[in-house]
Formats: C-alpha cells, sequence, structure tokens
C-alpha cells in the first residue's frame, strides 16, 4: 500500500511585520508531493515576494521534471546575489516524496531539514554540487512508516539567542525536541504546534526572526468507511451493507434506520448505549463488526460543528458522545468512504425540525467538503 503524507506547517511572522519573510508551497503530484520552503533575505514584504518567487519558481519547474539544475539557474537569474551582503536574496529547501518510499532532498543555505524515525535523528549524507556558482546539498534516501521529517528556517535555529541560549536554540537541540515530539505519537500539526509555541516561547513573544516549522510524518494511510443512511431502493439494502463489510479499514454506521437494515443484513443485535454523555447528542449503538455506529443527522451536524471549531483528535480523545468519537475517526482516517443512502425520513420534514437538520444530504456534503479541507481524501458513492 502506498505511504501517506501527513503534512502541516506553522509560521510566525518576524516582530512588528505583517507578512511572514519566510514561504512555504506543497504541491500534490501523480509522483508523489513536493515541498518547497525558502526564506527571503531581510523581512516583511520584499522577503515575503522574493520566497514566494522562489517556491513558485521551483515547485513549478520540478512538477514538469526539469532538472535542478535547471530549477537553480531560474533562480539565479531571477533572484541574483546581493553584491552588497554577497547573501542570497532567497534560500530553499525541497523536498520530493514518493509513495513508493523514496525521497530527495535538495538544500541551498537554509538549514539542513531534520529527518528521525521515532525518537531517533537520522544520519542523512548530502552531497555538495557546484551549481552556476551555487553550492547545494543533495540527498536521496528511503522513507516508510515511522519516518518523519521536519524543514525549518534560520528564525527557529536562533530562537532564544542572547537570552535563554546565548547562541540560540541550535540545530542539535531543536533535533532532541522534534524526535521527543515524534515519540509521543503527535500528529505532524500538532507537532509544528508544539515547535512554533515554544520558539514564540524563546522568543518572548516577540520575534526577532521569521520562523517557519513544516512537519512530515509518513505512514500507512489509515481507512475509513461509513454508511450513512439507507438505500432509496430498499432492494440495496444488501449491496449498501455488502459494500460497508467489504470495504477497508474502520466501519462507521450513521442513523438509526441504517443501523437497523445493517443489524437485519448481518443477522446480529443491537445493543444501545443508554449512558447520554451529551444531551444534546443521542447515544450510540454496538453491532459486531462496527467500530462506530451513530444515530443520524443530528449527530452528523453536531461532529460538523465539532470539527469547524477547530477541534483536535487530542481534544475528543476519551469523549463518549457519539459526534466526538465519530470527529475523533474522522480526524484520524486519510482516505474515507462513503455510502450516502438517498432515501429520505419523513421524521425530518416536519416542520419542526430545524432548518440545518431538515435536509441530511445537505449536512453530509458540508462534512465532505470540510474534511477535504483538511486534507482527507473522500470517496462518496450514492445508493
Amino acid at each position: 500500500m502506498a505511504l501517506h503524507f501527513d503534512i502541516a506547517q506553522v509560521q510566525l511572522n518576524k516582530d512588528g511585520e505583517e507578512l511572514c519573510g519566510d514561504s512555504v508551497r506543497r504541491l500534490d503530484i501523480p509522483g508523489g508531493v513536493i515541498i518547497a520552503v525558502s526564506d527571503g533575505l531581510g523581512s516583511g514584504v520584499k522577503a515575503n515576494i522574493l520566497s514566494s518567487l522562489t517556491v513558485t519558481i521551483a515547485t513549478s519547474m520540478l512538477e514538469k521534471g526539469l532538472p535542478l539544475e535547471a530549477v537553480v539557474e531560474a533562480l539565479s537569474e531571477t533572484l541574483p546575489v546581493c553584491r552588497v551582503r554577497d547573501l542570497a536574496y532567497s534560500t530553499f529547501s525541497l523536498l520530493h516524496l514518493s509513495p513508493a518510499g523514496r525521497a530527495y532532498l535538495a538544500e541551498y543555505d537554509n538549514p539542513p531539514a531534520f529527518v528521525g524515525c521515532g525518537d531517533g535523528l537520522l544520519e542523512i549524507a548530502r552531497h555538495e554540487r557546484d551549481i552556476h556558482g551555487r553550492t547545494v546539498k543533495e540527498t536521496v534516501f528511503e522513507v516508510a512508516d515511522g519516518t518523519w521529517v521536519a524543514l525549518v528556517s534560520d528564525g527557529v535555529l536562533h530562537a532564544g539567542i542572547g537570552g535563554v541560549w546565548n547562541l540560540g536554540w541550535g540545530w542539535e537541540r531543536v533535533g532532541s525536541h522534534l524526535a521527543r515530539l515524534a515519540a509521543s505519537g503527535l500528529d505532524a500539526a500538532d507537532m509544528a504546534r508544539e515547535t512554533a509555541a515554544l520558539v514564540a516561547r524563546l522568543y518572548a513573544g516577540r520575534p526577532g526572526d521569521d520562523a517557519t516549522v513544516v512537519i512530515v510524518r509518513i505512514r500507512r494511510p489509515r481507512l475509513l468507511t461509513a454508511l450513512i443512511g439507507p438505500p432509496r431502493d430498499r432492494r440495496d439494502d444488501a449491496a449498501a451493507t455488502g459494500e460497508l463489510m467489504d470495504g477497508p479499514g474502520w466501519k462507521v454506521v450513521c442513523g438509526g434506520t441504517t443501523g437497523n437494515l445493517v443489524s437485519r443484513e448481518l443477522g446480529r443485535e443491537i445493543q444501545v448505549d443508554l449512558d447520554f454523555p451529551d444531551d444534546g447528542v443521542p447515544p450510540t449503538g454496538r453491532l459486531e463488526g462496527i467500530d462506530l455506529m451513530t444515530e443520524g443527522t443530528l449527530t452528523l451536524y453536531r461532529c460538523l460543528e465539532t470539527l469547524r471549531a477547530g477541534r483536535r483528535v487530542r481534544d475528543l480523545e476519551g469523549r463518549r458522545d457519539g459526534a466526538s468519537r465519530l470527529g475523533a475517526l474522522l480526524l484520524r482516517a486519510d482516505r474515507l468512504k462513503l455510502i450516502v443512502g438517498r432515501a429520505i425520513n419523513p421524521a425530518h420534514q416536519s416542520p419542526d425540525v430545524p432548518p440545518e437538520l431538515a435536509i441530511k444530504h445537505q449536512v453530509v456534503e458540508d462534512l465532505v467538503a470540510h474534511l477535504r479541507t483538511l486534507g482527507k481524501e473522500v470517496v462518496v458513492r450514492h445508493y
């Protein structure tokens, strides 16, 4: 099975600047994903423009299959070296990851990327190449389930300079910090947030430089299949249930009528959890072979509200109501298959039902749209 890349980034602006002088661009391509990080010379608007140009040019050219020499040449002609300070107008780190487990990394004047597995850093040999007068460091290495990569800008290494650390946080201490976070099982988003938060504290809340943290966690994809609502034609009940049970990963059933049809088709009895941990969310049920069984539209709507509020898996862990449990599963899953029944629930046609709950399919569409904004791969199948 192809590898999944959990990618997140957090940036801090230099104190007093409205724009970050660092730029990040992610580009999903058939051969995997390309991530570019650039640090523009100086700070503010000018630095932001320079770094934005760098990541856009680099990723666009790599997407077209052009060699690194052509990329560096284009950058050299577009963004020449500052003759006064003999510094590049922008730096770059380019990371290309393939689902088969091959990684290519090119770095020019950026801090070396961190590559690790669990709580250990991996030694990655880099080779220097002179390309149009620029010394670029390159490496090719293998990644697998459990590998992680972190790309940072100078502002991260310099955090705390002249204060907590005389010479700044430093590459070694940053690496140790990242390894500890990785070993704790945090996802990419939480690793990036935790690291950026510590950078801000080391700067005493007033960053002396733009700071960028990009985290990539590599793993096998987490899969989920859900049946939401009964089919319009009852003759399709068996097919919908079969597709659910044959689907990959966690199995989820949403809706009372849906749960009954799955119970009937499987010949298994539902056990209802009569404990109401949240008065606003109906109880869940238990059925052998199903990881989560919830009520339908109301639970889906409450789940959507929870996700829109920015709740993370760690916020939902331990909560027993159906909306929180469903939200946690959806957030954990990378690829989701939603089997959506088109049957109309007469109870939802009452004028007493709130408008947002009256149209179940709109709630499902909104949920799908939101999951896609979170980077989830969602396939919807209708019955």
